[in-house]
């Protein structure tokens, strides 16, 4: 979806709206190329903006990730640390690492749901060093099932029933040798994750 706002800047800079593929190589090329830099900043900083909320708005860890990637781009950028040129190009390099974050979870054999949880566990890099893919596809699968069947309504407001998904979701871990270390860590990650799914679920 491209806002108003966005649309305008298209106007601006002469380009037609894209209807799909916002983020394809020719359209990105066509941008890089365009005369009016600061322009070009203001379309692909918003074009982001508008795609982490869009395809991460129910990824926990990706949304954060692109958020910040963006925001200390954009703030180097108003603080003069990098040139107009520099940025654009830090800006297409970030939506074409977006673009594949999006497409994981088909190349991964993961459905949507699956994908936040692998996030999530995968946010602990010594996990996937010690367990790799398979293992936290796996895990990833048995919290989206487990957590779906027991979530109810009000989970997030009653610390008993947070209690009981928390020890739900550690001996999912540990029945995978999920590095012990980074367990609780792991378990808060994955409640907030289902939290974001929640409303979705019910």
């Amino acid at each position: 979806m491209v806002s108003d706002e966005v649309v305008d800047v298209f106007d601006a800079v002469g380009l037609d709206k894209p209807n799909i593929g916002i983020l394809d190589d020719a359209f990105l090329a066509e941008v890089r190329n365009l005369p009016e830099r600061n322009l070009a900043v203001e379309l692909l900083e918003r074009l982001l903006e508008g795609e982490i909320r869009s395809h991460f708005a129910g990824n926990v860890v990706q949304q954060k990730k692109f958020s910040e990637l963006l925001g200390n781009v954009i703030k180097r950028y108003q603080n003069r640390a990098i040139e107009t040129a520099q940025v654009i190009e830090e800006l297409i390099g970030m939506a074409k690492q977006f673009r594949d974050a999006a497409n994981r979870g088909e190349e991964l054999g993961l459905n949507d749901d699956e994908i936040r949880f692998y996030d999530a566990l995968a946010d602990n890099e010594s996990a996937v060093r010690e367990l790799g893919d398979e293992i936290l596809k796996k895990i990833a699968h048995e919290l989206t099932e487990s957590l779906r069947q027991n979530l109810s309504v009000d989970w997030s407001e009653r610390e008993s029933v947070r209690a009981r998904l928390r020890l739900m979701v550690k001996r999912i871990l540990r029945k995978y040798k999920y590095p012990p270390d980074m367990q609780d860590v792991a378990v808060e990650l994955v409640l907030q994750q289902a939290h974001a799914l929640g409303e979705a679920w019910m």
